[in-house]
């Protein structure tokens, strides 16, 4: 993974020099981890965050090309933190999956909140190509 310079301007530049940047946003290490380790594989630079809170500062900061977001997360969940990204408009569009356990309880909420895809944990694992079909 390219380490990112310090320069607000030059992690911009970084970023969008070169592979495209997926955000991982899940509140559990090990599943974050799994999840970041399929997406390099994939050929995608990560980031990660942990909480929605951190997912719309990262979103705000480094404009990843993708979003992948977890929807059950402690301090801001996953449906507020889409509808804070999608509400800025220097962000707004920047795609965003839902990863969720529990898609047929989040399903219609996560696309009202501005996701364009829900995919269903474990299998997220093995649909991990969705995202050359999501990525602009």
């Amino acid at each position: 993974m390219t380490v990112l310079q310090s320069d607000k301007s030059d992690k911009m530049e970084t970023i969008t020099n070169g592979p495209k940047t997926v955000l991982v946003v899940e509140d559990f290490e090990d599943v974050r981890d799994a999840m970041k380790i399929l997406v390099e594989l994939q050929g995608y630079r990560v980031l990660t965050a942990s909480d929605g809170r951190e997912a719309v500062e990262k979103a705000r900061e480094y404009h990843p090309d993708l979003i992948l977001m977890d929807i059950a997360m402690p301090l801001v969940d996953g449906i507020e933190a889409t509808r804070q990204i999608k509400s800025d408009s220097s962000v707004s569009e920047i795609p965003i999956v839902a990863v969720t356990s529990f898609s047929r309880q989040y399903h219609d909420e996560a696309l009202a909140a501005g996701c364009d895809r829900v995919l269903e944990k474990p299998s997220v694992m093995s649909d991990i190509a969705v995202l050359r079909s999501v990525l602009p």
